[in-house]
């Protein structure tokens, strides 16, 4: 009899616990989360300078191209003719000029240009955009001695070259 009197009791007990229970338990859901890579190159480039030339002797120069890109992008590095063709670029003090071109490497055999004309453009493939990851490329330069050139007049002579980097 002990056991029935306590009974009622002890059924309220579950009922109340199963009650709070119900209350307590959680909704969900789920949601996406989503990114894209877009393809991005970046470059650099400094000036080529050849120096004091006095027509006797051929001057040669090189500066380093940087590109950075998406990793794994494919891309084509473009140099433009500037002032001349890539048969012969040109320097220009007004109307005076001396004769010069780019090439992609010291051996001065393939010249740095668009893929026209005689001309290459270069290839690479991005490592990453960080600063480490970027992409070393050199000019090599060369105003040759000729007679054309030896007999340009004193000045400053340039030329502006144009960097095309396609992905």
């Amino acid at each position: 009899m002990h056991f029935t009197r306590h009974a009622p009791f002890a059924g309220a007990i579950v009922l109340a616990l199963c009650g709070s229970a119900q209350a307590a338990s959680p909704a969900s859901t789920t949601f996406g989360v989503s990114a894209s890579v877009a393809a991005n190159c970046l470059v650099t480039a400094n000036n080529i300078a050849f120096g004091s030339y006095d027509g006797t002797a051929a001057k040669s120069a090189s500066q380093d191209l940087k590109v950075r890109c998406t990793n794994n992008l494919p891309y084509t590095v473009k140099l433009s003719s500037g002032g001349g063709s890539f048969a012969q670029r040109l320097l220009s003090n007004g109307t005076d000029t001396l004769q010069y071109n780019l090439f992609t490497q010291a051996g001065f055999t393939t010249v740095w240009g668009d893929g026209t004309g005689g001309s290459v453009s270069v290839p690479g493939v991005g490592a990453g955009m960080s600063a480490t990851k970027e992409q070393t490329h050199t000019i090599f330069g060369s105003l040759p001695n000729s007679a054309a050139n030896q007999d340009a007049p004193v000045g400053s002579y340039t030329d502006t070259i144009t960097v095309t980097v396609e992905y």
